[in-house]
């Protein structure tokens, strides 16, 4: 199985990280946003992230050179058509993600593995504009991507066979990281666990259960995590967190999905998170919590 140019469209958090993964990797990547000032802003954030490596002797100018290097910028989606997967990582936005999908239908070649980042939305759904559905599948990876050794293969209705085994192929040969298959389902299983303890520390802290501070402690320090529920909420984007919750809510109908009050709160306020430097704690320009 042949993967040497990957497209990634969207140069958001996660477009970022995906690009930044797969040019390490080795792989040819073609960067894809609306304009070219956005473009240009996604590459320099990858560069800030590889300054950062090197400031803690975990890469060196040569590398972050080579990777760079790899990293291609793209305006014209026509350029896909070499691609051998695209892998989409824009907002979570069903119409949104389905017109990009009719895109790339036509512009990629009818053999190239079509696969979406998204954390909730239906690969049934999406893939139903395309032409082949049975190339289309999920390709759900967790922030921090670089540190995190997990992607989620999630099987659309309509998923082949053979498009899973190259997608299982893609995770666990060639950037190496370990894939398990979930039937498509509201939040998988990452989204689905994660934002009910999320949800729940945020009933805790609004009942005055304990602090914020606390309830992360007793969590980090008590099991382990590597951050806390309500610092991975800052991490993810409170608007994010919401967003997810109130569509496993809609598409499941039970109350341990609705949202905490708090959340919404939140967001409506406008601090969501390490996005806008504030959340439930603070953080400066390179997402590092001051306090």
């Amino acid at each position: 199985m042949r993967f040497k140019k990957i497209g990634v469209i969207g140069g958001g958090t996660m477009g970022q990280g995906i690009a930044e993964m797969l040019a390490h990797k080795g792989l040819d990547v073609y960067l894809t946003e609306k304009t070219e000032a956005l473009l240009d802003q996604a590459v320099e954030l990858i560069e800030v992230s590889l300054d950062k490596q090197i400031e803690k002797w975990a890469l060196t100018n040569t590398e972050k050179k080579l990777i760079l290097s790899r990293i291609h910028k793209v305006t014209d989606l026509s350029v896909l058509q070499e691609a051998d997967m695209v892998i989409e990582t824009i907002t979570e936005d069903l119409d949104m993600k389905k017109d990009v999908f009719r895109t790339l239908d036509r512009v990629t070649n009818p053999d190239a593995i079509l696969a979406s980042n998204t954390s909730s939305l239906s690969l049934t759904e999406i893939a139903s504009v395309v032409e082949k559905p049975e190339r289309v599948i999920g390709l759900h990876f967790l922030h921090p991507v670089a540190r995190i050794d997990l992607v989620e293969i999630v099987r659309g209705l309509r998923t082949s066979d053979e498009t899973f085994e190259k997608a299982k192929y893609f995770v666990d040969s060639v950037i190496q990281k370990k894939g398990i298959m979930v039937f498509e389902s509201p939040g998988f299983v990452t989204t689905r666990l994660i934002c009910i303890l999320i949800n729940e520390a945020l009933h805790t802290l609004q009942e005055g259960v304990a602090s914020a501070e606390d309830i992360d402690a007793a969590m980090r320090i008590g099991y382990d995590f590597r951050y806390g529920p309500l610092e991975m909420c800052d991490r993810f984007g409170l608007d994010s967190v919401l967003a997810a919750m109130e569509r496993m809510f809609r598409e499941y109908g039970e109350l341990k999905y609705r949202p905490s009050v708090l959340l919404k709160k939140m967001v409506r306020a406008g601090r969501l998170g390490v996005k806008t430097g504030e959340g439930f704690f603070k953080y400066d320009r390179d997402g590092d919590r001051i306090q």
